[in-house]
């Protein structure tokens, strides 16, 4: 069986019988995860080291091959960028600007200095890495776009890991919770366009390309933003009152795939697509919407996101990792936490949060979680990454998703369970006393 497939017929029981496999080694070690309170996110990517070449590949008989043929990987990987398309949809559509609303003097500062920080301290950091890994399947990587790229991995932050983190933790609604995702959605914001850039010259190669792909890019946007939005607007409401509401899913879903089909043509990967096709949907989000298109979206997105993870633990192999490689990995977790906790929690405090609450935010804002592994995807797709730093960024990634759970103690502090305080506009229809729903059930759920 661990020869290649051959007919139809095979490959297709393959993939139902690896899909299986996926679906209830992620449930395990998802519930498993929560029993040392950690994310599920941290259960589903350590299954893919499990059945990956780490562990189930060190088998007698090599197990992964087994279960996963050459031939069944790409049918795989196709339906985990499914899930990852409409997850990063969702993400967009979930994205609330009223978090910033009476705090954007701190989530500015706090959101600009927890990126630049780490940005900055990721510069030396992949000059250092370029020496040993600047050649990627026999081809060598431009200096400055791996350069860049680094730097927007150390500074990202996972807002949907988070928005579930503190639900599960009861404190959505405190002070240090709703400054936590106002930050981590802001900063989102900012390293999605940063990375949309370095995709930009990475693929275009030359300063006239750059030019046209930036053009085009620019074209998309304002398409989406003039054409797109208004059009959606109206036919969300038109479908929404009449008897097409059951339609909407479908409708919704072709929108998704037909805007990373156009990002994709343009050269800047699909998932940017499905950003800005999520962020120009109606807001607030009505009642029939939510029922016949969000929720099954987020369902679907649930069903298939545990293959991305799969797809992630195939690609890494920790025992071919080296000693420098190991050497390399522990300053690439210095740079990636020291980065994030000093440069939360250093602004935080000087613009009056106490030490306690920075410290928790600066924790806090330093999950990766699943936006990381889908920003680390594109940089390997794109050829910028060994997988020997593939694999120490991902390691990077597990290692900060699970530093809020093993560190953070609430009962430690009563300042951490305060409540955000309510606004005097709150009572008007405009501005809800309770943060929005990006913090509470509607997040997306696989995180």
């Amino acid at each position: 069986m661990a020869g290649p497939v051959k007919d139809s017929e095979s490959v297709t029981a393959m993939v139902m019988v690896g899909f299986a496999i996926i679906l209830l080694t992620g449930v395990v070690l998802r519930r498993l995860a929560a029993r040392f309170r950690q994310p599920g996110v941290i259960g589903e990517l350590f299954a893919g080291l499990v059945l990956g070449p780490s562990l189930l590949g060190l088998l007698p008989g090599n197990l992964t091959e087994v279960l996963f043929p050459a031939d069944v990987r790409p049918y795989l990987s196709v339906l985990a960028q499914v899930g990852v398309v409409l997850f990063v949809f969702l993400i967009g559509w979930e994205f609330d600007s009223r978090l910033l609303r009476g705090r954007g003097r701190m989530v500015v500062g706090v959101s600009l200095s927890a990126m630049l920080l780490p940005f900055l301290l990721g510069l030396p950091l992949a000059l250092l890495l370029y020496r040993g890994h600047s050649v990627v399947n026999g081809e060598q990587v431009g200096q400055v776009p791996f350069t860049l790229y680094i730097g927007v991995v150390i500074s990202i932050t996972a807002f949907p890991v988070l928005a579930r983190f503190l639900t599960d933790r009861r404190m959505q609604n405190t002070q240090v919770g709703v400054m936590a995702l106002a930050c981590a959605a802001f900063g989102d914001a900012i390293a999605w366009c940063t990375l949309a850039l370095v995709v930009v010259i990475v693929t275009a190669g030359s300063l006239l390309g750059v030019a046209a792909m930036a053009s085009w890019l620019a074209l998309f946007l304002a398409v989406m933003i003039l054409v797109v939005r208004p059009l959606l607007a109206r036919l969300v409401d038109r479908m929404s009152l009449g008897t097409g509401a059951p339609y909407l899913v479908a409708v919704v879903g072709a929108g998704v795939f037909l805007a990373s089909c156009a990002t994709t043509w343009i050269g800047v990967h699909a998932i940017f697509g499905a950003f800005v096709f999520g962020m120009v949907m109606p807001r607030p989000i009505h009642p029939q919407l939510q029922k016949y298109a969000l929720e099954p979206v987020e369902q679907i997105s649930n069903f298939l996101l545990p293959l991305f993870f799969i797809v992630v633990g195939m690609s890494i192999d920790l025992t071919a990792l080296s000693l420098g490689n190991s050497m390399e990995l522990v300053l690439i977790l210095a740079v990636a936490c020291a980065g994030k906790l000093i440069g939360a929690a250093v602004p935080a405090r000087l613009l009056g949060m106490s030490w306690q609450q920075s410290r928790t935010l600066g924790l806090l804002m330093n999950m990766r979680g699943l936006t990381e592994l889908i920003v680390l995807n594109v940089g390997l797709g794109l050829g910028l990454l060994s997988q020997e730093v593939y694999s120490m960024m991902v390691v990077m990634a597990l290692f900060t998703t699970c530093l809020p759970g093993l560190f953070l103690r609430r009962d430690a502090d009563p300042t951490l369970m305060e409540p955000v305080p309510v606004p005097p506009a709150a009572s008007s229809a405009t501005a809800p006393a309770t943060p929005p729903a990006a913090a509470s059930a509607s997040v997306p759920q696989k995180v």
